[in-house]
């Protein structure tokens, strides 16, 4: 969003041992009560806007293990017949036997949800989640600049 709405200020009330929870969350974060009920907010409207079928991006996390046999090979198939809705994939060995992958998809929320579900419940996988973000338009890819950033490279130890 590149203009911010103006806040508006409201009362709430809540039990309060409930408001000392909000507390301690908001402590645990670094953050305040309003940014908090802001953040938890908008997760909830993400969430009611997910079955309507939105433009959507997700991040899909698998952990498998790669010695099941044609596991890697079905999960590669499975993701090329998403066709362009797969937009990028990070594949990283944990151990001998496990593999995770994120999988970065763009579509239609409701559609991205059911392809998720899907390559969770494939044999093979041990874990897996989705985090599915509405409101984000589909359309062509405009590049951006990330000039003067820095990246950040973690690697194992």
């Amino acid at each position: 969003m590149s203009s911010r709405s103006p806040l508006v200020r409201f009362g709430v009330a809540m039990e309060e041992s409930l408001l000392a929870e909000l507390d301690a969350l908001a402590d645990a974060r670094g953050a305040t009560r309003s940014e908090v009920l802001r953040d938890l907010v908008r997760g909830e409207v993400s969430r009611s806007h997910e079955a309507r079928g939105v433009p959507a991006v997700a991040a899909l996390t698998l952990v498998y293990d790669h010695h099941v046999r044609d596991l890697t090979e079905k999960l590669t198939e499975m993701q090329h017949d998403l066709g362009d809705q797969v937009r990028a994939t990070l594949h990283v060995h944990l151990d001998h036997d496990r593999c995770l992958e994120v999988v970065v998809m763009h579509g239609k929320s409701d559609e991205l949800r059911a392809h998720a579900e899907r390559l969770v419940a494939t044999r093979g996988v041990t874990h897996g989640g989705v985090e599915i973000v509405t409101g984000v338009a589909r359309g062509h890819h405009h590049p951006h600049s990330h000039a003067g950033k820095k990246a950040t490279v973690v690697s194992p130890k």
